[in-house]
């Protein structure tokens, strides 16, 4: 028996249905542009197998343990390794047992839909995952990895993946791509500029970070000038490697546009370690600001994702280190916070700035006006704890009346588990050619125009955004 209804996230009514069956069949098939993610490089570097079903769909995916952890389960028992190397399961196949037990907590939420994708699509399941055949789906996964349809390049080709971004540290020497590159594999893997560890005061090691930075470059990165000239440096490396976008993962949206000497006295101040809170955030205000000023010069993408309070319990940072489960969204001001940068250099017609929420308040209030304003802006799509059928839905009700589509980029993964980017592309092409089906349906939108769209949000616009 299927695990994955043919009709699923279409429209009730059969006309609607009927439609949205119709502009799927045109999209389905589409390359698939993953433009901002999280796999990591070395894997298509090495092509090596990945080592069994825990590490693959459990011990490395928030969305996974998160859930778990919720109901109770320790991250120690789901492998999830520890800062200081403390005891934590290291059976995967205990592991996966703990998880197949518990699979009735995804009942509803966009990971079982992605995960009994995955099990169907590529592994053959015909039954749901539970207690009971355990042992078997992990036998079929783990025979299934050891052989060379499931290496990451033959995986990527199997998705029909065009191109895929990884996000890398500003401080990364990205190795892996340039492995990548001399290798002569054909697959496009390319980096994106991530600078928070060096643009952050609050992010471990800050001062350290900056250093490092002035390492690779050659720049003296003690004063704001060499500073900016590293960043500069590094950016044009990442270009080098086929990046063509930024990304910046602030609590908030706050910008500053402060005039060369005192940017250059606060820069002074937070690499010294004696910044207050305030201070340090107006940096990082000024250090979007600067970095919208690059991207007027270099031409990359800047992508703009406040609004996670991350590690939000202590204890957990402290055991287990950041990203594991306890960011939570936050209130989020765009139109005052983005103003400073916006005043500075958002109606330059050769800055792209893609702007993220976890706020979805901000989506008809805030969100769309100034995207349907300003040239420089587009709305990214329903992310993180948004990117759901419904988050989708909801992203599409309240930012086409004002900002339109084309003020839109399209659909981004954003994820670290490879096996479910086709999940997650099926998931919003589903969504939108329903959303599109129900604006024909009621009117608003003509057939002809349905079938342009389509593949328009499928694919067109987000290989368009990111300059792909």
């Amino acid at each position: 028996m299927p695990l994955l209804h043919p009709d699923r996230l279409f429209p009730a009514d059969p006309v609607s249905r009927d439609l949205a069956r119709a502009l799927y069949a045109a999209v389905r098939d589409l390359p698939i542009i993953s433009p901002h993610g999280h796999t990591d490089p070395a894997w298509y570097a090495s092509d090596a197998a990945f080592p069994d079903p825990a590490q693959l769909f459990v011990i490395p995916d928030h969305y996974v343990f998160r859930m778990l952890a919720s109901q109770g389960v320790p991250l120690e028992a789901l492998g999830v390794p520890r800062v200081d190397g403390g005891p934590t399961e290291t059976d995967s196949r205990a592991i996966w047992f703990t998880f197949a037990k518990n699979y009735h907590l995804f009942r509803g939420t966009p990971s079982r839909i992605w995960l009994d994708h995955a099990f169907e699509t590529l592994f053959g399941f015909d039954e749901r995952l539970s207690a009971a055949n355990a042992d078997a789906t992990y036998d079929r996964i783990a025979a299934a990895l050891q052989t060379p349809e499931f290496r990451p390049r033959a995986l990527y080709q199997r998705f029909n993946i065009e191109v895929i971004a990884t996000t890398d540290s500003a401080l990364d020497d990205l190795g892996h791509h340039a492995a990548i590159r001399a290798s002569g594999w054909q697959g496009r893997v390319i980096p994106t500029y991530r600078p928070d560890a060096v643009v952050d005061p609050d992010f471990p090691g800050f001062a350290i970070n900056v250093a490092r930075l002035g390492q690779l470059t050659g720049e003296e990165t003690t004063s704001w000038t060499g500073y900016l000239n590293a960043h500069r440096a590094r950016r044009d490396a990442f270009k080098a490697m086929g990046a063509t976008a930024t990304d910046h993962g602030h609590a908030t949206a706050r910008t500053e546009d402060l005039s060369t000497s005192d940017a250059a006295a606060l820069f002074a101040r937070v690499l010294s370690g004696h910044a207050s809170p305030y201070e340090a955030d107006t940096f990082r205000g000024q250090m979007l600001t600067e970095m919208a000023r690059m991207s007027l010069d270099d031409g990359l993408v800047m992508q703009i994702h406040p609004g996670s309070r991350r590690n939000h319990h202590a204890g957990v940072l402290a055991r287990f280190g950041r990203d594991k489960g306890f960011d939570i969204p936050g209130r989020t001001d765009y139109v005052t916070a983005l103003r400073p940068l916006l005043n500075a250099v958002g109606t330059e017609s050769g800055l792209s700035i893609i702007l993220f929420t976890l706020d979805e308040s901000a989506y008809a209030r805030e969100l769309a006006p100034l995207a349907g304003a300003y040239p420089s802006l587009k709305l990214g799509p329903a992310w993180w704890f948004h990117d759901s059928p419904e988050g989708m839905r909801r992203f599409r009700e309240m930012t086409t009346e004002t900002a339109g589509f084309y003020n839109t980029v399209g659909f981004n993964d954003d994820t670290r588990a490879f096996l479910s980017i086709p999940a997650r592309h099926d998931m919003a092409r589903r969504v939108d050619c329903a959303w599109l089906a129900d604006l024909v349906a009621t009117g608003r939108l003509d057939r002809e125009e349905a079938f342009e769209l389509a593949p328009q949000l499928a694919y067109g616009l987000a290989k368009a955004a990111y300059k792909l």
